[in-house]
């Protein structure tokens, strides 16, 4: 495949298109990368639920654990603390869910503000960029097989009606015969559109 044009002002313009191409993928990435760091930024309410849950449940159990040693009602003391920690559990699971719940949308925006620029890119750079490389890559086959006749053809072909009238001679008949002058002059004109040399 061939993915540069040979000509020097196709050529930088590939070039720029591409660095352009690298640049928007660079830049949603880095835009996208902000915004999951703001979305994170409101877990912090689910981390204070997992911090007092835990809290509470320590406190509960350690509550349960000193009311077990009292004489004769302890035990019953300590299961009914005991139960206190599931508040604490039950507080901690909440943040944990909160946490989840926005570690999920900061996952999806992440992935659709990368996704949907760079499936535009992918619809709308890539095919040209394919496009050009195989035509260049056919047309230098051609070039290089000593089949400039096809290409004189396809130049043909693809010319305006306008560009057709410019030449002096009538260039259908020129290449009919063989003209070996006119498929020259036709084959250059269009490899010279394709961005290849001849």
């Amino acid at each position: 495949m061939k993915w540069y044009a040979d000509g020097a002002t196709r050529f930088v313009r590939q070039v720029v298109a591409d660095l352009l191409a690298v640049g928007w993928v660079w830049f949603w990435v880095w835009f996208a990368l902000n915004a999951r760091d703001g979305v994170l930024s409101a877990r912090a309410p689910g981390d204070g639920l997992v911090d007092a849950g835990g809290r509470v449940h320590d406190a509960f159990a350690d509550a349960a654990g000193s009311a077990g040693r009292v004489p004769i009602v302890g035990g019953d003391l300590a299961g009914a603390l005991g139960k206190g920690t599931d508040a604490g559990t039950t507080l901690a699971n909440v943040g944990h869910a909160q946490i989840e719940a926005v570690e999920t949308v900061a996952l999806w925006v992440t992935v659709g503000l990368i996704a949907v620029p760079v499936m535009f890119l992918l619809i709308t750079w890539l095919p040209l960029r394919v496009r050009f490389a195989r035509r260049a890559y056919a047309a230098r086959q051609l070039s290089a097989s000593g089949r400039t006749d096809l290409l004189a053809l396809h130049a043909l072909n693809t010319m305006s009606l306008g560009q057709l009238a410019r030449f002096d001679d009538d260039p259908v008949d020129g290449w009919r015969r063989g003209d070996p002058e006119v498929i020259a002059v036709l084959a250059s004109r269009r490899l010279g559109r394709l961005g290849v040399r001849g």
